[in-house]
Parts: C-alpha cells; structure tokens; sequence
C-alpha cells in the first residue's frame, strides 16, 4: 500500500476535490518522500560563484535553480552536513524549500523602500528580502511570537542584515502602529502547513483537522486586512502560505479583496519556470470572483505546495 494513506482520510479526500487525477497521482508521490534540500546564497555575505566554488571543492553536488540565480538544489550530501560548513557557520548559505523562496521574489523589493514582513519568524523571508535590498532602506520585521523572536534575531544576525528592526505586536492590530506606511508588505501566515507533511513522518501532520483549517482562516483574514492598511496606496502586498486549503489561500484573499472595497486589486504572477496553477475559483459551494490570478505551487519532488497572492493597492483604506 502507498505510504500516502497513512495522511488523515479527510485531507486525502480534500486532496481528490483538490486535484484531477492525473496530478494527484504525482502530489500523492511527492507526500511519500522527502524533499531534495536546497538553499539560496546569502550576497550579503558572499558572491552566488563564491559559494559554489568553495562546495564544489567540498565534493558537493548541486544544481543551479534556473530561475533564481542564488539558489541551488543539493543531491549527495545532508542538510546535517551542510549545516556544517564553515560558509553556513558565517551565515553566507540559509537552507530554505524552493517554494518559499518565491513569496520575496514576487514582492521584488527595491532598495531604500520600507517594508514590512508581518509574520516574520524564524527569518526565512525576512533575510531574503534583506539581501534583495542589499541591506538598504527601511525592514520591518514583526512576530507576535515572544519565543519564536529569538530564532528571528539569531537569523537576521547570522544574515548580516543591518537594515531590519524586529517588533513584537499582534500582526492584525499592526496597521495602527503605521498606518499606510510602507512600501511593500510581505504577509506569510502561521497556517495549517499542509505542503509539508510527509506521509512517513506523523508528527508532521498529526495535528491537522477540519477545524485547525477554520481557526486558522480567521486570523489569516484579520493579518491581510492589517497588512493591506499598513501599505502606502500604490504599494505592494503579498500573501502566502504553504498549505493547500482554499479556506487560507482564495478564500482569505478574496475576503479581504472583498472588505477594501476596491482598493486592492489582484496583480497576475508571471514565472514562466515554475509549475503554478492558477487559483480556484470555486471551492465546493463557494465562488471565488477576483482570486484566479493567484497562484498554486503543486508539491513535488522538489518543492513544497505553496499559495501566492499579489495585491496591489490602487487607494487608501483607511478610516476618513
């Protein structure tokens, strides 16, 4: 019997309404192994050629990411292994899935703007968005988490990132800290993480249920709307998670799109080398009217199912 059965009956049974078969089959697989390892060069602290070079002569095999110039995929070694080398020592390598790269990619920021990751730890996107500024401008990095800031601040330190300051204030309360204040927003939610279960590993999915799924899609709606009111009119937002679940993906941004009352507008994603799918527009009763240029990473061998959304707000949504 597939490993893949050993995942809770009811996500398997969301999976089906989720996928036509011939995906699902390649989905189902992708749950029954672990994901290749693959981490992004820090140009804060080292040269894309660096880094390669020196694992090269380390008897490393990796791969270029064709459409990301600083990440690589790595085959013959561990991440264990990895974690052990003197450039991820100096914070000049982070190991980060392939996926959760994008959210910062499709934000693109600019140098000397200010910008806001409202759910920012462990850091993962706060350093990336760091290093595409080069270290210029205004970081705002946010967690309501008083124990997970610790992992945040050691992150950005290893990183070498001196542009970011860290906050510790409920992220849907946080618009009335800044209002309409930045640049650029980054809105990866805490969510149910159901692109990384792993069919072999039940505490990777053991606490999943129907009902986390709700919970979770209540706060996600509330730490949108806080983000689209902290950005400037004509300023970018994304938002993403790496769960599949429509009620945290289309259903929370078609929410939100929804209260700005025409503030907001969903901008397409456009990445030619990656496997996307576009947003649902309906999801067993439900209809999704402003949410099909979103987009879906498919879980595969290599990538982690993921959900990206990028707004861009043409007026302001704050209270006359």
């Amino acid at each position: 019997m597939s490993t893949s059965q050993n995942l809770p009956e009811k996500f398997l049974a969301r999976l089906e309404e989720l996928y036509p078969q011939d995906v699902l089959s390649g989905v189902l697989r992708a749950y029954e192994q672990k994901i290749a390892p693959s981490f992004r060069v820090n140009t804060l602290k080292a040269t894309t050629d660096e880094v390669r070079d020196i694992l090269f002569a380390l008897g490393y095999e990796i791969t270029p990411v064709s459409w990301y110039k600083d990440a690589f995929v790595m085959h013959n070694k561990s991440i264990r292994e990895l974690t052990e080398t003197d450039i991820y020592i100096k914070g000049c390598i982070y190991i980060q899935n392939l996926s959760s790269m994008i959210p910062a990619l499709v934000m693109d920021p600019q140098r000397d703007e200010k910008i806001l990751d409202i759910a920012a730890a462990p850091g993962s996107k706060t350093t990336q968005i760091a290093a595409l500024m080069q270290n210029t401008g205004e970081l705002t990095a946010n967690d309501l988490s008083y124990k997970r800031l610790f992992k945040l601040r050691e992150n950005i330190s290893q990183a070498g990132v001196t542009n970011a300051k860290v906050l510790n204030l409920p992220g849907e309360s946080f618009w009335k800290q800044l209002p309409e204040y930045f640049d650029r927003t980054l809105v990866d939610v805490p969510c149910s993480m159901e692109g990384r279960m792993l069919a072999t590993d039940p505490k990777t999915y053991k606490d999943w249920s129907t009902k986390k799924v709700k919970q979770l899609s209540k706060l996600q709606k509330y730490l949108l709307r806080s983000a689209i009111s902290c950005t400037k009119p004509g300023g970018t937002i994304v938002y993403s998670t790496c769960t599949l679940s429509p009620e945290e993906n289309e259903e929370v941004v078609e929410w939100a799109i929804e209260k700005a009352n025409g503030a907001v507008v969903v901008e397409k994603i456009v990445l030619p080398e990656i496997p996307l799918m576009q947003g649902l527009t309906q999801w067993r009763k439900k209809t999704f009217n402003h949410v099909a240029n979103t987009a879906r990473v498919v879980p595969s061998l290599t990538m982690e199912g993921f959900y990206i959304a990028k707004l861009h707000k043409i007026s302001s949504t704050l209270p006359i």
